[in-house]
C-alpha cells in the first residue's frame, strides 16, 4: 500500500505586494503540493520553492527562459528528468531530499484570469500550483495527448482536494 509523502520541504517567496502570503495560504499551498504527489504516488522526500511574483517579474522571466515577451500566469522550471513517457520515476536518486523544481506564480495573472474564469483567485492559484507541479513531474501539453493527459490529471487532483470552480 502506498504511504505517500512523508518529508516535503516547500520554500514559498513572496516577492509582490497584491496577495498576503500568510500561514493559512502557506498551509493551502502545501497542502496542494502534497495532494499532487499523493495522487502521483511519489513516495520520496522532495525540495520545492515556490514563488509568487507581479507581472513584471514574470514578463522578464518568460523572456529570459522561454523568449515571448509578456507576462504569463505559472511558470515552472524542472529540476529532474525523467526516463520516459510513463513518469515511473527520475533518472537519478538522491539520499536526502529530491529538488523537484521551482514554479513561478504572477499573482496579478491570477486574479485576472479568476475575473475571467468566474472563480476565487484562490481556485486559480491552486490551478496554476496542481499545473506547475505536473510540469515538475515530467508532464507537458505540447500535443494533443499529452495535453488531453495532462488537463484530466488537474481536474482528478483538483477534484479530489475539494477545489470547485
Amino acid at each position: 500500500m502506498r504511504m505517500g509523502v512523508d518529508i516535503l520541504t516547500v520554500l514559498i517567496d513572496s516577492r509582490q505586494s497584491i496577495l498576503e502570503v500568510a500561514e493559512d495560504m502557506e498551509n493551502f499551498i502545501n497542502g496542494i503540493v502534497k495532494g499532487v504527489l499523493n495522487y502521483e504516488e511519489w513516495d520520496q522526500n522532495f525540495e520545492i520553492s515556490i514563488s509568487f511574483v507581479d507581472n513584471q517579474e514574470i514578463q522578464a522571466l518568460n523572456k529570459k527562459f522561454r523568449n515571448i515577451d509578456k507576462p504569463t500566469d505559472v511558470l515552472s522550471f524542472p529540476m529532474l528528468e525523467f526516463e520516459d513517457e510513463s513518469k515511473d520515476g527520475p533518472e537519478e536518486h538522491f539520499e536526502g531530499e529530491q529538488p523537484l523544481g521551482d514554479i513561478v506564480i504572477s499573482v496579478e495573472k491570477a486574479i485576472e484570469q479568476a475575473g475571467e474564469y468566474g472563480h476565487s483567485k484562490e481556485r486559480e492559484i491552486a490551478f496554476l500550483l496542481v499545473h506547475g507541479m505536473l510540469h515538475l513531474l515530467g508532464y507537458d501539453h505540447e500535443d494533443g495527448k499529452d495535453e488531453i493527459l495532462m488537463f484530466k490529471k488537474q481536474d482528478d487532483i483538483l477534484n479530489i482536494l475539494k477545489i470547485s470552480r
